[in-house]
């Protein structure tokens, strides 16, 4: 069980620019790792870090964590009790992961990670781990601290939900859409599914969109952690865009119970067509988001990765960053195609639908408050067990 949390749900409140652009959930703060601003054509990662009221990285010592003891926040087992996933996949599929810049230490960290929770090692050695730069070659990006933290999420929620599947880790040179579209195209060559944990403006995206049409792959991309609002490429008509919740244990017969978590993104694109699976009435073009899952770092997740360029070590994060791996992980725990994101609309029935919380102001429309079956910041809902994806 999480360790040191408080889970607490509570609406995001950014402090001032002085204190780092720090956000206070519930009882914890959180920091943005890739920051909130980006580029006109490049995307941001989703990824929130927690952090004492200074900005520094809570639990990232490495010598903080003595023999035996549990890191704090959620681990695998808790991941999949809350979400009835049972199956461990098969080393025929693979899970690619795309994010912008290098981490040198991808495969020693996620080692840490995955002995901590007793899974099998996923390495070069024995065939399950691969990390190529995004054309599938050896020349990797330069480092950045915060898009490997982000890099680090990714692999291990993949790893918690599919721990028998293969990694590929694709890195693309800078976070452009044109480094990340081309690296999107030789994932999705190499593998069965592909997770995003990124954004950024709609405006501009066109010309990339092909490279998130791939038939039969699943595509999951995080919707964003801003609140009510559309980015790019959850807007994709061809992915499974994925919001966020706030995940807590309950007195139940599931044993948890979710809210919206109040930074996931989501709404009506401004350019993309309506996927002919999604039938929801206020949005003439594509609704944001399909399906769903933990975000809120007040209810985060354990991560071991990059504490800065030198040092690894155990941090809790949040953010819809967590959510789109963890949901590509389930695609993989359940194995076969996928038909862009129409999989959760005709397996409504097997996720739990969230029906409480808000993400911003929208009218008090679904397109921004948690209802009975679909609305804009959870989806249909989040896995009740894999067979949704």
């Amino acid at each position: 069980m999480a360790a040191g949390l408080a889970f607490v749900v509570a609406g995001a409140a950014p402090v001032s620019a002085d204190t780092l652009q720090l956000e206070h959930y519930g009882r914890v703060w959180a920091k943005s790792v890739c920051g909130r601003m980006n580029f006109a054509g490049s995307a941001h990662c989703f990824a929130k870090v927690v952090t004492d009221a200074r900005g520094e990285i809570k639990d990232g010592k490495p010598d903080r964590l003595r023999p035996h003891a549990v890191p704090a926040g959620y681990g695998p087992g808790d991941l999949r009790s809350a979400y009835k996933v049972t199956g461990s996949g098969s080393p025929t599929y693979t899970i690619a992961i795309v994010d912008a810049y290098g981490y040198d230490n991808a495969e020693q960290d996620l080692a840490i990670y995955r002995a901590q929770y007793g899974l099998p090692a996923c390495t070069t050695a024995n065939g399950c781990f691969k990390k190529v730069d995004q054309r599938g070659g050896t020349n990797y990006p330069r480092m950045d601290t915060g898009w490997a933290q982000e890099t680090a999420l990714d692999l291990d929620m993949a790893s918690a939900m599919c721990p028998g599947c293969k990694i590929l880790l694709v890195e693309a040179t800078s976070a452009t859409y044109g480094n990340l579209a081309t690296a999107v195209n030789y994932a999705a060559a190499h593998a069965n599914a592909v997770s995003n944990s990124y954004g950024g403006s709609e405006s501009g995206s066109t010309s990339y969109e092909s490279a998130y049409n791939h038939p039969g792959i699943a595509i999951t991309v995080s919707s964003g952690d801003s609140g009510y609002g559309v980015e790019f490429p959850a807007a994709s008509p061809h992915v499974t865009a994925v919001g966020g919740t706030s995940l807590m244990p309950a007195a139940n017969s599931r044993g948890w119970a979710e809210n919206v978590w109040s930074g996931a993104g989501s709404g009506c694109s401004a350019i993309y067509a309506k996927p002919n699976w999604q039938n929801d009435g206020l949005c003439a073009r594509r609704t944001v988001a399909d399906a769903s899952a933990i975000a809120d770092p007040n209810t985060g997740v354990a991560v071991y990765g990059p504490t800065s360029r030198a040092r690894s070590g155990w941090m809790v994060f949040g953010g819809t960053s967590v959510a789109a791996p963890l949901i590509a992980g389930i695609y993989g725990s359940n194995g076969g195609n996928a038909t862009y994101g129409s999989d959760p609309y005709g397996h409504a029935t097997a996720l739990f639908d969230v029906t409480v919380g808000s993400n911003g102001s929208c009218g008090g429309t679904y397109l921004c408050s948690g209802a009975a079956g679909y609305d804009g910041p959870t989806g249909l809902g989040t896995p009740n067990g894999s067979s949704a994806f």
